[in-house]
């Protein structure tokens, strides 16, 4: 009897995963089934040119079903439960799918309605949000209507999806007020609930002088706890406020709503906790989880969701095999990040070693830490790589799931600045 793999979600982590799975093996060998209440799959770092009217709505769209590989089988519906005991998963309809192996792959959701005030008066008027299509098409339009004022972008809390989506959103703001010239009319201001910029210090240095260069204001340590659409204002828990013309938020995030039905898959934001090296659940030795809804201490991006399909499918391989599970995912991400006038700076790092300057994959690659118009080049050819061997599950050549370490500085090597913070070790 073939074993049965189900996956829930048809988003990037799921999809390359299914598409590992099904290379693996033969349909007589497994039966593998991916479910999502949609067939809309976004590349979602789209979704920052969108608001910008860089791309279209139209433009980073695909169908889901059609990313998959012959032989994996997509539902469509939604998924009202897990039940873990029994290796079932209830299907809206009261469909039921069993199970030999469950991955959770259904992403992060926004949670707007857990900040009071946010979806209130001026929601989708004057306070707006990029991290679904929806929000980055009705901010496209508001941008372009916006002539004169105080923007405000802010981060409710951590984590979030690809965390440095709202680091290159203010610093794309720069560039498209200045191409509109406008620049001198506005003011851009930035709400983190970080201490820094950006986590690491090695990195925060980099991301504090482009802000400098470019004029955007910060408030760190701002922990959100009203907005106030109506009268255009933002409140922290220390009785801070933030007055702004248009604001831009990135709202809290939770797992998806089924796992909260579902007793003992998740915690108590509706992530899974899985073991960092092996992404497979403690609790349960048949459930993996990968992507967004995992929830490690790395970044929630799809390079991430990348490197952990290495490790997931060869552990379900190992597990269907009555093999131990392999443990050696380091955490490795890499992520892009638009600075505005056709430039961009990547950043690598993983869950030891903060990002670096250097270069990537090599020393002949990409810099690192610094902002190039080769960055960007690489940024925008990115959407092609995504569609046609990111999702299909295709192995890089010369570079796997481990963090390379060639080409880049060493921390003893670099001056984080007087009073930084110490470096991970």
């Amino acid at each position: 009897m073939a074993s049965r793999v189900v996956i829930l979600g048809g988003g990037t982590g799921g999809t390359l995963l299914a598409n590992r799975l099904r290379r693996a093996y033969g349909r007589r060998e497994a039966a593998i089934a991916v479910v999502d209440r949609d067939d809309r799959h976004i590349y979602q770092p789209g979704q920052v040119p969108v608001a910008f009217g860089i791309s279209r709505p139209k433009d980073i769209v695909r169908s889901r079903r059609r990313q998959l590989r012959a032989g994996v089988d997509f539902h469509e519906t939604e998924i009202e439960h897990v039940d873990v005991s029994a290796n079932q998963v209830h299907l809206a309809g009261g469909a039921v799918l069993d199970y030999d192996v469950l991955v959770v792959a259904t992403g992060a959701r926004l949670a707007p309605e857990a900040t009071p005030g946010l979806t209130g008066p001026g929601w989708m008027d004057s306070v707006h949000t990029f991290y679904d299509l929806e929000g980055a098409a009705a901010l496209s339009a508001a941008l372009e209507r916006f002539d004169e004022g105080r923007l405000v972008a802010g981060v409710i809390d951590m984590p979030i999806k690809c965390p440095v989506a709202p680091l290159e959103f203010c610093l794309l703001a720069d560039w498209y007020f200045t191409q509109r010239h406008l620049r001198d009319r506005i003011e851009i201001t930035f709400l983190s609930p970080l201490p820094n910029l950006f986590a690491a210090p090695i990195a925060d240095s980099s991301v504090e002088q482009l802000f400098a260069d470019k004029r955007v204001g910060q408030e760190t340590g701002f922990h959100i706890s009203e907005v106030d659409g109506a009268n255009g204002r933002i409140a922290d828990a220390d009785g801070r406020e933030v007055r702004f013309d248009l604001a831009v938020v990135v709202p809290s995030f939770r797992g998806a709503a089924y796992v909260g039905r579902s007793p003992g898959l998740g915690n108590d934001r509706d992530f899974v906790e899985v073991d960092t090296k092996t992404l497979q659940s403690p609790a349960h030795s048949n459930v993996f989880a990968i992507g967004d809804a995992a929830d490690l201490p790395t970044s929630k991006t799809g390079s991430v969701a990348h490197f952990e399909g290495e490790i997931v499918a060869h552990n379900i391989r190992r597990f269907l095999a009555g093999q131990p599970p392999d443990a050696y995912y380091d955490g490795h991400g890499t992520g892009f990040i638009e600075t505005g006038f056709h430039k961009a700076m990547l950043l690598d790092s993983n869950y030891t070693t903060q990002p670096l300057p250097g270069h990537f994959p090599t020393a002949v690659g990409l810099p690192l830490l610094k902002d190039s118009r080769l960055s960007h080049l690489a940024k925008v050819e990115f959407q092609w790589f995504y569609w046609h061997f990111l999702l299909p599950g295709r192995d890089i050549p010369g570079l796997g799931s481990a963090m390379p370490t060639r080409g880049k500085a060493r921390v003893a090597d670099i001056d984080a600045g007087p009073g930084a913070p110490a470096p991970p070790a």
